[in-house]
């Protein structure tokens, strides 16, 4: 599957880190792990940390797929707004599945050691036009009752302190900014000391399950046996799974040439709208800024690819308009990536009934990052038999 353009930023900029070897014969291990984005690292750091025998294997080269082509904009929120998930899945899983979010944002903190880019970043959710300023305000009452630190911000007050035109948001004091193809190749690279086998270039065909072991089959006639298999796959899951569990569409992004000056960005706060195919906004360490959004319907990598120079046209106009006394952008790279999103914006972690000893880690969504952070914790605590309760929230069955 086609899941970005060619020019990810952070695929130019950091290059190739560290180079693994493809699986060249059969070898044996307690987990193993398919995708090597930084959701497959998150779950090999966890799993190595516990002592798990761990091998990892990537179709393509480690983080050559979505995460090179991330944004890296971490927040708590999730697309569906919290007084919304409210009434889809209960008070309850809402608020546990929001306070998931700010705890995720604490854990990729302490394991990115304050480097990989790391930066914590207050958050800002902006009302698109006036008709969306009501439904905001319920949002924010939503997340005050929930414990969450946050506060509202009428248009007057952003556009004197902020210098941005829109006529409200909520301002969260939880948020940050990550290098997501960094961080990937660094978690590897501590996992791989604690014992981790990595091989890039190698694709699981198909796979069987006996007992309390699985065998999966590489296309280099190699074969895994593994007491389980933790699918941190992504989009590419869609062939085994019922069609109906989440939707493929596509988002744009892009990132500016740096900026002699950011000071008129007011603690470089993150930046997104309300309602759907949302304009999103952050800077960089080099004072560059990524702008994304306009998502579509596209399905085709090709027909994707086709949109990208005209979308990177209309996200330089919509952040003009959220900033209208900004200097004017000028483009460095721009490209687009595959996007999936559920019916209540959450992910799906865990088990599948049709599927024995295999966990899956499906982070979908605008906040794919932090719920890989969460799936780490719970597909390991599946694995050593250990009691979790939060998974009901993420289950295939909800």
């Amino acid at each position: 599957m086609n899941l970005r353009s060619d020019l990810p930023f952070w695929l130019l900029k950091n290059g190739l880190p560290a180079a693994y070897p493809a699986l060249e014969k059969s070898t044996r291990c307690d987990l193993l792990v398919v995708g090597g984005g930084i959701t497959g690292a998150l779950l090999a750091d966890e799993a190595t940390r516990r002592g798990i025998h761990t091998v990892l294997v990537d179709r393509r080269h480690v983080a050559y797929g979505s995460t090179s082509a991330s944004t890296g904009l971490l927040q708590y929120e999730i697309d569906v707004p919290l007084h919304q998930l409210i009434r889809k899945v209960g008070l309850e899983h809402a608020r546990r599945a929001y306070w998931f979010g700010v705890e995720a944002i604490d854990r990729l903190e302490a394991l990115s050691g304050g480097k990989g880019e790391f930066h914590r970043r207050p958050s800002l959710m902006v009302a698109k036009n006036n008709r969306h300023v009501s439904s905001l305000h319920r949002e924010f009452e939503a997340r005050k009752a929930a414990g969450l630190s946050v506060r509202w911000i009428d248009g007057k007050k952003l556009q004197r302190s902020l210098g941005i035109n829109r006529p409200a948001a909520i301002h969260s004091s939880v948020g940050a900014e990550v290098d997501p193809y960094q961080l990937a190749h660094r978690l590897l690279n501590r996992s791989q000391k604690r014992g981790l086998e990595i091989y890039d270039r190698t694709t699981i065909l198909q796979y069987s399950s006996a007992g309390k072991q699985v065998m999966a089959e590489t296309d280099r006639g190699c074969r895994i046996q593994a007491g389980a298999i933790a699918f941190a796959t992504g989009y590419e899951v869609r062939e085994m799974l019922p069609p109906d569990l989440f939707d493929i569409s596509s988002t744009y992004a892009l990132i500016s040439e740096p900026l002699h000056d950011l000071s008129w960005w007011k603690d470089r706060t993150l930046i997104w709208e309300s309602g759907d195919a949302y304009l999103y906004a952050r800077t960089t360490a080099d004072n560059r800024i990524i702008v994304g959004g306009a998502d579509d319907e596209a399905q085709s990598g090709e027909e994707r690819d086709d949109k990208v120079e005209k979308k990177s046209r209309f996200l330089l106009r919509k952040f003009q308009q959220l900033f209208p006394k900004a200097p004017a952008l000028e483009a460095a790279f721009s490209w687009a990536g595959a996007f999936a999103h559920t019916k209540d914006g959450l992910a799906y972690i865990g088990e599948h009934p049709q599927f024995p000893r295999v966990y899956f880690a499906l982070g979908f969504g605008g906040n794919g990052i932090t719920y890989s952070a969460v799936a780490s914790r719970m597909i390991c605590d599946l694995f050593q038999g250990r009691k979790n309760p939060d998974l009901e929230i993420f289950s295939f069955n909800r």
